[in-house]
């Protein structure tokens, strides 16, 4: 017993020491885990009671030199901290737990074992509180440090990217600055500052990007919860506000540029508004086309208001009896208006390479037009070393080139519209002329076919037709004319130069005014040393007429061409024009002329009628031609101011005693014509049940049979009636028409035979069949005359021949006047 008793005790010592020990090991390891946790907690709360990141590099780097220190003092704490968390980590080894913690009720002793446990879960709770928040310090130091790295960096770009877009707007702001005022630059440069602003606006694309890629850095920072200092944020902001004046300048300044280029630029019609004066302004439609407003009328017109004058005063030659000659004259007026009789050939052939006019159906606009016209009078003005008006013949060309080929004011018209117009109008050869147009219809071996001859013949006709006097030149169909051309190469489906140009020089009845007209701008500067028979103007200034049946008998352009007379002396044909002065060559010609004419009677003249041109167009003609429509018809006021035109010009016609119509027609002609309509009249009536026949036949023959063949030739045979019938109405059409401008003829004649013969004196005219102009020369190699016989029959009395032996004498009375003793003077009646 004693034994075992000691045993007891012994192992009770043993077990009392070992619990002292446990107990004092515990305590140790709790009291250091303790330790390290509450080191932990105040770095955690020193961690979170630092600043948040600063705006500026400098605030930002001081930061970070704090949280280096910071993180120094941490990192030297970590081997203690591990080796704690090693020693409770061996301590929990020796001594772990797994029975769950049970409270202890009050006044109940705890077991070594129980004890033991408690201390354990002490220790293992306490190890990983420690473990866990050195974990979070720890990352929570990296995180603030890598964040401080990432803003200093991003700090350090703004700074430099600032500092950088400071000196580039800086710069840009001195180009700026020493920008013109738009008022100041030149016309002719404003393209080259429009380029130059285009320019410098893209060079700023790289200012663009930057001012960007800082705002963007700046908007990074924001969400990372780092806030720009005051410094730096005004400075970002004065730098947003530079690049938006700076923007606004370039805006401003590039709408300003353009704007006066618009405006006063070579493509624009300001410098035009000058053409027109107080009470008129020039605006312009949507389509460029301008028109005129007058303000103290409160009305507005397409035509300019020295046009309108222009017209005006056009009327004064509504007189002038032969339809080529009023043409003619008419066309002067405008040339001289427009100031394209100072316009050489050779100039405009420039002009024209300048502007890249080559493609003659190609459309062109209104600016298009402008910037030809400018350049042309530009031109003029440098060469002829005059002042020219350049705004009012730019508006005044421009007026007339609508009026002709785009009456509609559409504000299109054809390269060879424009060029067509002005080359017919400047101041050239004819034959030049005749060369360059056919070369603007020309293919590359130097020929042309049908249709594009019919184009040039088209735009050349608009010319007369735009003053009312297109019906004397065949009308505005060039089908016949065309054909008439194609005659002088018969067989072949195109025609050259050479072939042209003998055609036109047989003066076409449809280009007849183009010739005429160079014969009236030659004849204006002559005079001729002799005295007008009817006027008694001497000298006789202009064209004289000779005539070539009685001596010495010389009328002056007025007189003849306004057919004026004086009691008992009648003009008598052949007469021969001269528009330069006469020769001795010529004199003795016309003599020998007039010396054949005094042994032919009256009758023969009118068996041998002569024309002065070559007439191209049939009355009857109904084939429609491939005329292209270049211009479309007319506005309805256009038309009406028209018509009241030729209702004015009628009666003036009828004033003097002279029929509109049978300007154009003989009686035997109407006569051949009213036969003409009463047969197909009867044809029409005849053909009109056959349409239909045929379409009966048609249905009836709907579905295929064993006479197919025939079923074809009978459709056929339909549509070749269908075609004849077609054009039988429109001839029959065109045959109403006429038969009514034979009965208004008729009516007309009626009148006038009735009127007495002393008024028919009164009057100072007599009626004439001439419609068509008196042809004269002009061509180069050709005597500047030409010569018209008489064809006028109706209304006067026959002269009795005299004695050729009275004849002989007067021959040779009058040889002694018409030739003097020294050759080359002019005779004198």
């Amino acid at each position: 017993m004693n034994l075992c008793w000691n045993e007891i005790k012994r192992k009770s010592h043993n077990i009392r020491a070992r619990l002292e020990a446990f107990s004092d090991n515990s305590g140790k390891l709790q009291l250091s885990l303790q330790e390290i946790i509450e080191w932990l907690t105040a770095k955690d709360e020193e961690l979170s009671d630092q600043l948040p990141i600063g705006g500026d590099v400098g605030a930002v780097q001081h930061q970070r030199e704090f949280h280096q220190a910071f993180m120094e003092d941490v990192k030297s704490r970590g081997p203690f901290i591990y080796s704690i968390l090693e020693s409770a980590q061996a301590f929990l080894t020796q001594h772990p737990f797994q029975e769950p913690e049970e409270t202890l009720t009050d006044g109940k002793e705890v077991s070594p074992r129980r004890r033991i446990l408690n201390a354990s879960r002490s220790v293992w709770k306490q190890a990983n509180v420690a473990s866990d928040l050195w974990e979070k310090l720890t990352a929570r130091c990296v995180d603030r440090h890598r964040h401080m790295e990432r803003t200093l960096e991003r700090l350090l770009q703004i700074q430099a990217a600032m500092e950088e877009l400071a000196g580039a707007l800086e710069q840009a702001e001195g180009v700026r600055d020493a920008w013109e005022p738009v008022g100041d630059l030149f016309i002719d440069s404003l393209q080259d500052h429009i380029d130059a602003t285009k320019l410098f606006k893209e060079e700023l694309t790289q200012v663009k990007e930057g001012m960007k890629h800082i705002n963007d850095l700046a908007h990074q920072l924001a969400i990372s919860d780092v806030h720009l200092s005051m410094e730096n944020a005004r400075a970002l902001e004065h730098l947003n506000n530079r690049w938006k004046v700076l923007q606004g300048s370039i805006e401003e300044r590039l709408k300003q540029l353009q704007d006066a280029h618009r405006d006063f630029g070579p493509g624009s019609q300001h410098f035009l508004s000058s053409s027109v004066q107080i009470p008129w302004e020039r605006a312009i439609s949507p389509n460029k086309v301008p028109y005129y407003i007058n303000h103290q009328a409160q009305t507005t017109c397409w035509d300019h208001p020295k046009m309108t004058e222009l017209y005006q005063a056009l009327a004064d030659l509504n007189n002038i009896k032969f339809s080529a000659y009023r043409t003619a004259m008419k066309l002067r007026r405008v040339q001289k208006a427009l100031r394209l009789d100072l316009v050489s050939l050779s100039g405009l052939s420039e002009v024209f390479r300048e502007q890249e006019v080559q493609q003659a159906e190609r459309l062109m606009d209104v600016v298009e037009v402008i910037h030809g016209l400018t350049a042309l009078y530009e031109k003029l003005e440098e060469q002829r070393s005059i002042l020219v008006n350049i705004p009012l013949s730019v508006d005044m060309c421009l007026n007339w080139l609508l009026n002709v080929y785009d009456s509609a004011r559409n504000g299109k018209m054809r390269f060879l519209s424009f060029k067509m117009g002005l080359v017919c109008l400047c101041n050239a050869d004819v034959q030049e002329k005749y060369k360059y147009l056919f070369r603007q219809v020309s293919g590359s071996g130097g020929s042309t076919d049908q249709r594009h001859l019919s184009l040039l013949l088209h735009e050349a006709i608009q010319i007369p037709r735009q003053l009312g006097e297109v019906a004397a030149f065949g009308g505005s169909n060039v089908e016949p004319s065309v054909r008439s051309c194609f005659r002088m190469a018969p067989g072949k489906p195109s025609i050259e130069l050479s072939h042209f140009l003998e055609w036109m020089s047989l003066e076409p009845q449809s280009m007849v005014w183009l010739p005429v007209l160079h014969r009236v701008t030659a004849a204006e500067s002559t005079k001729h040393q002799a005295k007008c028979y009817i006027c008694k103007q001497c000298p006789i200034r202009g064209f004289r007429y000779r005539s070539l049946k009685q001596f010495n008998v010389d009328i002056c352009q007025t007189c003849f061409l306004t057919g004026r007379t004086s009691k008992g002396k009648k003009l008598h044909y052949p007469i021969m024009e001269y528009y330069t002065p006469t020769t001795s060559g010529e004199r003795m010609r016309d003599f020998a002329k007039t010396l054949k004419n005094k042994f032919r009677s009256k009758q023969y003249f009118t068996k041998h009628p002569q024309r002065g041109y070559l007439p191209v167009q049939s009355v009857l003609e109904a084939e429609s031609s491939e005329t292209p429509c270049s211009s479309p018809r007319l506005p309805h006021a256009d038309t009406h101011s028209r018509i009241e035109h030729y209702a004015s010009r009628l009666a003036e016609m009828e004033n003097q005693n002279c029929s509109f119509f049978t300007d154009s027609l003989s009686p035997d002609e109407s006569l051949v014509l009213q036969s003409e309509y009463r047969r197909l009249k009867w044809k029409h009536e005849e053909a009109a049940s056959v349409p239909m026949l045929t379409e009966a036949g048609e249905d009836s023959l709907g579905s295929p049979t064993a006479g197919g063949q025939q079923d074809e030739e009978l459709l056929a045979e339909a549509r070749v009636l269908r075609q004849h019938k077609t054009r039988l109405e429109t001839r029959m059409q065109i045959l109403e028409d006429h038969n009514k401008q034979l009965e208004s003829q008729l009516r007309r004649l009626r009148e006038l035979l009735l009127q007495p013969k002393e008024d028919s004196e009164a009057n100072g005219s007599e009626p004439s069949t001439l419609s068509s102009p008196v042809s004269g020369g002009g061509h180069h190699g050709e005597p500047a005359s030409r010569e018209t016989t008489d064809t006028e029959a109706a209304g006067e009395d026959v002269e009795q021949e005299q004695d050729t032996v009275l004849q002989l004498q007067e021959v040779i009375e009058q040889l002694r006047n018409v030739f003097p003793s020294e050759p080359g003077t002019t005779s004198h009646i």
